[in-house]
């Protein structure tokens, strides 16, 4: 007889076995089974839970966005100012659960992905308009709204192009560097926008 919960553990060695074969690949160009071998499970079982390896590949781009809105839900219990929750969004995209190699990995391979696959493109822009609204929320109470949606913009393109630069291993990125040159950005277009402001005001 199978061990209850047995299928949610192996379910969730697979998705995460998958992360870590795309990280290994460097792309989409991984099998069930060594994905399964991975995980520790036999290929069939692997068929048999998930059915097909865009199935996998999706539950694993799904776990990736549910723990980075986790890291946004839990760093904004700890905030209380609208600056600090851009930061919060700013340092999740820079954890090491969410910049780790493997990782970064699989966030290009699902973009790659989603140009063919009607599901991944639909979980690349929930996850879009998520870090959008959330930038933006912010922002609206730092800046006009005209100039929160460019900020958001700037910052939502920086935090791509790390990725970019990772993935394709240009040079070594260190996540706190990262997130602090983001965070510095965002230093210079508030400051800009308040100046602005003052001039119209004068």
């Amino acid at each position: 007889m199978p061990k209850v919960g047995m299928e949610s553990v192996r379910k969730d060695a697979l998705v995460k076995a998958a992360i870590a074969e795309i990280g290994a690949v460097g792309s989409l160009d991984v099998t069930v089974a060594g994905i399964a071998r991975r995980a520790g499970v036999s290929a069939a079982l692997a068929h048999h839970y998930f059915g097909s390896k865009d199935s996998i590949l999706l539950a694993a781009m799904r776990r990736i966005l549910d723990d980075f809105g986790e890291l946004v839900r839990e760093g904004y219990r700890r905030c209380d100012t609208p600056r600090k929750r851009v930061e919060t969004v700013i340092q999740a995209c820079f954890e090491p659960g969410q910049f780790d190699p493997a990782v970064v990995s699989a966030w290009l391979a699902f973009y790659v992905m989603a140009q063919r696959s009607d599901e991944a493109e639909r979980l690349l822009a929930v996850y879009q308009r998520r870090l959008d609204s959330n930038l933006v929320a912010a922002l609206d109470e730092l800046a006009p709204p005209d100039e929160a949606r460019r900020i958001a913009d700037g910052v939502a393109a920086m935090i791509d192009g790390y990725y970019i630069r990772a993935a394709l291993r240009a040079r070594p990125t260190n996540p706190r560097q990262a997130a602090a040159m983001v965070i510095n950005y965002l230093d210079l277009c508030l400051a800009s926008a308040a100046q602005t402001q003052q001039e119209i005001a004068g």
